[in-house]
């Protein structure tokens, strides 16, 4: 597993992070997670991922957006979808900061996502079997994920 630093160098007593290395999920949409939940509050973003992996709201998709299909209930925008496995890791990495944040004395329902960034990891490959001895490379993606979060009074 390759650790890699933070992207953001970080001052102050009322921060914490929190960096998961290598999540076997989709970088696209960890990029569009990453961008939706910057500026946020940790709570209501937890929220709303929650609705995500339950298939209630969708995360609108500005970069990654090729043949993306309209979602009710976005603002401001048409086209999204439901990332269900980008949002659980995210919402495992959220619980994660939040605990940092606890440990070092911050108040959880204060906290606001100061910087949140995904980019892609380690690509393992492999070779998928075909027929008449031949094979066909393949590679599983991986992602980084980290979120800084930052106390607001």
């Amino acid at each position: 597993m390759a650790r890699t630093d933070y992207s953001v160098q970080t001052q102050g007593d009322s921060t914490a992070r929190a960096k998961a290395n290598e999540l076997p999920v989709s970088p696209k949409h960890s990029i569009e997670i990453a961008r939706f939940i910057r500026n946020k509050n940790t709570v209501e973003v937890r929220a709303y991922l929650a609705d995500v992996v339950a298939l209630k709201k969708a995360i609108p998709f500005k970069r990654f957006n090729r043949n993306v299909a309209h979602k009710r209930g976005l603002d401001r925008w048409d086209g999204g979808r439901y990332p269900v496995k980008a949002a659980e890791a995210y919402i495992r990495l959220l619980e994660s900061v939040e605990k940092n944040a606890e440990y070092i004395g911050l108040d959880t329902e204060k906290l606001v996502v100061d910087h949140a960034s995904a980019n892609r990891g380690r690509g393992f490959k492999g070779f998928f079997p075909r027929a008449m001895g031949r094979a066909t490379p393949k590679r599983r993606e991986t992602v980084n994920i980290e979120i800084v979060v930052r106390e607001v009074e």
